[in-house]
């Protein structure tokens, strides 16, 4: 009796351990994204800001196949989602606020450290708020509610690229008397305000890699790659503010739907 639960008790602690375990192949992905948001905060330190920005954009390629690869080898845990969670807050919450405001906010004193905490502050906000809702039922996962923070750090991290690829400093003059840093402190606080907000943004989960496509979805996915190479800051940051605005439409169209009379 005694060595039948002994060998009960053994299978047990197995068994523990092995839930107590994590899978490799996910959470190699956010290892990697994490990377980048580190990495891209020692460029920004080193004054290296297209640098800064590549490497946000290769962190938010990395933050998009974790989640996949985790449902497509069935190696969904909790501690990957803890994670990704913390990866997430230093990629898209600490490293975009750190490079606008060392690119653009620094010498605007007060108001450009508000800035880039509001947007740190709202990036937690809105990861705990993801995370609460994860598994409510009556959640529609076709949307996320608030603009996800990997697409805001695309946003203000596409400006940057954008800007110096064009030879624009954050602290020049642009167009007269506007000046970079104030277009740079308003796209900040958009870009808060817009994680923490409830509108509805698409969240693509309901596309099927393992379903047939027609013929004109391959061309436009060649001729996306085709743009992109040929124009990588203007194309990556063109699409991702076209992604942040479309909460905002489909706000709108909703708000006029409910005014027009059936």
């Amino acid at each position: 009796m005694d060595e039948s639960q002994n060998r009960l008790s053994r299978r047990e602690q197995h068994t523990s351990l092995r839930q107590r375990g994590i899978y490799l192949l996910p959470n190699l992905f956010t290892s990697a994204s994490l990377f980048g948001g580190f990495y891209a905060i020692v460029q920004a330190m080193n004054l290296h800001f297209e640098q800064s920005a590549i490497a946000i954009f290769i962190a938010m390629v990395m933050d998009g196949l974790d989640g996949r690869v985790a449902r497509m080898t069935n190696t969904q845990s909790a501690f990957g989602a803890e994670y990704d969670s913390l990866a997430d807050m230093v990629s898209f919450g600490v490293a975009p606020a750190l490079i606008m405001y060392v690119w653009a906010l620094q010498p605007m004193n007060k108001l450009g450290w508000i800035a880039a905490f509001i947007y740190c502050a709202c990036a937690a906000l809105r990861l705990a708020r993801f995370n609460t809702k994860i598994d409510d039922p009556f959640q529609d996962k076709r949307f996320f509610q608030g603009l996800p923070s990997p697409a805001a750090a695309a946003l203000l991290a596409g400006f940057v690229w954008v800007s110096y690829e064009y030879n624009i400093d954050g602290r020049e003059i642009f167009f007269g008397a506007l000046q970079v840093k104030w277009i740079a402190w308003f796209l900040t606080i958009f870009a808060a305000g817009s994680m923490v907000s409830d509108l509805k943004f698409y969240s693509g989960k309901d596309i099927n890699l393992r379903h047939s496509v027609p013929f004109v979805a391959i061309l436009a996915v060649v001729m996306a790659f085709v743009l992109i190479s040929y124009s990588p800051p203007e194309v990556l940051f063109s699409v991702v503010f076209v992604y942040a605005l479309s909460g905002y439409y489909m706000w709108t169209r909703e708000r006029l739907a409910k005014r027009t009379p059936a």
